[in-house]
């Protein structure tokens, strides 16, 4: 009986130091994960300040916690949600040209109409942008080989005045990827010019993801799809990716130059 109590208490000993060590390491697990992706994301963001017309009285802000309101979300009309799983990070903001932005990563879900669980609406990388003037019209921009997936925000951009205006896109690549809807007192062409289109399109050609665009009167949304988790750290091996880094620095720098085109072409 006592040699039972002796290796009980033995075993207690030696647990003791090994829940120590475990809670230990799984402390600097997290401190790594929290503080490796906002060092690279600081860093990104220095080289692309560097880079496009940024206002230098605005420079580039950094929340990794923080994420565009689902309220912002929702005006873009992109995504027919009430979204009741919505989560983001990595906020951004400053000033391109003359345009205020903001952007972060975001993964909202929706309810599924036909089983208990909730469905993908989006998951990627999300700007917004006003454009300092007053302007009139509205455009969206959906691609045309997800369209069973956005036809309830179809539905509602067409009772609202918008209609179908893929007759006036004139960059036939562009036609074939993305559906066109604009009131009628939009001018597409105006809007998103050739270059910025040819841009768009060398872009889905090149990564595979999905690009999704709106401008509302004086604000422009845009969205990038990402299917892994942005810049998130391997514990099992080199976290020095330069594919990695790469594609997030990619996805930001369109959808900046996308705002940037409207605000020069304006």
């Amino acid at each position: 009986f006592e040699f039972y109590i002796d290796i009980l208490a033995l075993t207690l000993l030696l647990a003791i130091p090994l829940g120590v060590y475990i809670s230990y390491l799984l402390y600097r697990i997290q401190r790594f994960r929290l503080t490796f992706k906002p060092n690279v994301v600081s860093l990104i963001l220095d080289f692309i300040d560097d880079g496009m017309n940024f206002d230098p009285a605005h420079p580039l802000k950094y929340d990794p916690k923080r994420e565009i309101g689902k309220d912002r979300f929702q005006k873009s009309q992109i995504f027919a949600t009430k979204a009741p799983y919505y989560a983001g990070e990595d906020f951004i903001s400053g000033r391109i040209g003359e345009m205020d932005f903001e952007m972060s990563e975001l993964h909202v879900k929706e309810l599924s109409p036909v089983e208990n669980r909730l469905d993908e609406v989006f998951k990627g990388v999300f700007m917004h942008a006003t454009f300092p003037e007053e302007t009139e019209g509205r455009m969206i921009i959906w691609p045309r080989r997800l369209r069973q997936f956005h036809t309830k925000a179809i539905k509602e951009f067409t009772w609202n005045k918008g209609l179908n205006q893929d007759k006036e896109v004139n960059n036939q690549k562009f036609k074939e990827l993305f559906l066109t809807y604009a009131t009628e007192d939009t001018h597409v062409e105006s809007i998103l010019s050739e270059p910025m289109q040819d841009a768009i399109v060398q872009y889905c050609a090149s990564t595979g993801k999905e690009i999704y665009m709106s401008f509302i009167d004086r604000e422009i949304y845009a969205a990038v799809s990402e299917d892994k988790d942005i810049l998130e750290p391997n514990l099992f091996r080199s976290n020095l990716s330069f594919e990695l880094v790469k594609g997030f620095f990619e996805d930001i720098n369109l959808l900046l130059r996308i705002a940037e085109d409207f605000d020069q072409t304006h």
